[in-house]
């Protein structure tokens, strides 16, 4: 029997990410500064391949907006990206494209999900990303749409040595890949049940 730890846990977790067609990838093999949380070249190739006429200086725009800190608080911020995130937001047109036909372009409305249609979307998994803020950070795993952030997880409580009389009369923690599968499925139906 092998023994079963956080590791085992969260490349487990990696695996069912990557059944559900996510792009695992382990955040040491990406080559970004610790402070940005942003996976830019996925927001670039989804910028692209979205918006066909979109040069790179609008693709760099578009990057400043969802990056940029207004120095408020954190849940200013937050609120900020979320309402970009979901209802999108302006760009001004790279003046190289106007011409003398069109002299000014309008803005360029982006939207950095696609909702309407979700298989456009890049989907990615990525596990022990260093993050350096106020402190350095690696968490267990980040849910990545299209090079922004949305889901943190941490699967540390789930593997505690300490476990409780209730999880040592169901056998916990797992200790095979398919316990594991087995618990996060039957903790997803409970979570749609009870949460609609």
């Amino acid at each position: 029997m092998s023994i079963f730890n956080e590791h085992t846990l969260e490349l487990a977790i990696m695996e069912l990410f990557q059944q559900e067609g996510y792009i695992y990838t382990n955040g040491e093999e990406l080559h970004r500064e610790a402070s940005d949380v942003l996976l830019r070249d996925d927001i670039r190739m989804f910028l692209k391949k979205r918006y066909a006429d979109i040069t790179s200086l609008e693709v760099e725009q578009a990057i400043a907006h969802l990056s940029a800190n207004s120095g408020n608080s954190v849940y200013d911020n937050n609120v900020n990206t979320f309402r970009l995130i979901t209802e999108g937001f302006s760009i001004k047109r790279d003046v190289a494209l106007e011409t003398v036909c069109t002299p000014s372009l309008p803005s360029l409305f982006i939207q950095p999900i696609d909702f309407e249609h979700p298989e456009n979307n890049i989907f990615r998994i990525v596990n022990q990303l260093e993050i350096q803020g106020t402190e350095r950070r690696i968490p267990d795993g980040i849910v990545f749409v299209n090079g922004l952030p949305l889901v943190v997880l941490e699967f540390k409580s789930a593997v505690k040595e300490e476990t409780t009389i209730h999880n040592a009369e169901h056998g916990y923690p797992p200790v095979t890949n398919d316990e594991v599968y087995k618990e996060v499925l039957e903790q997803a139906e409970n979570f749609k049940k009870y949460n609609g």
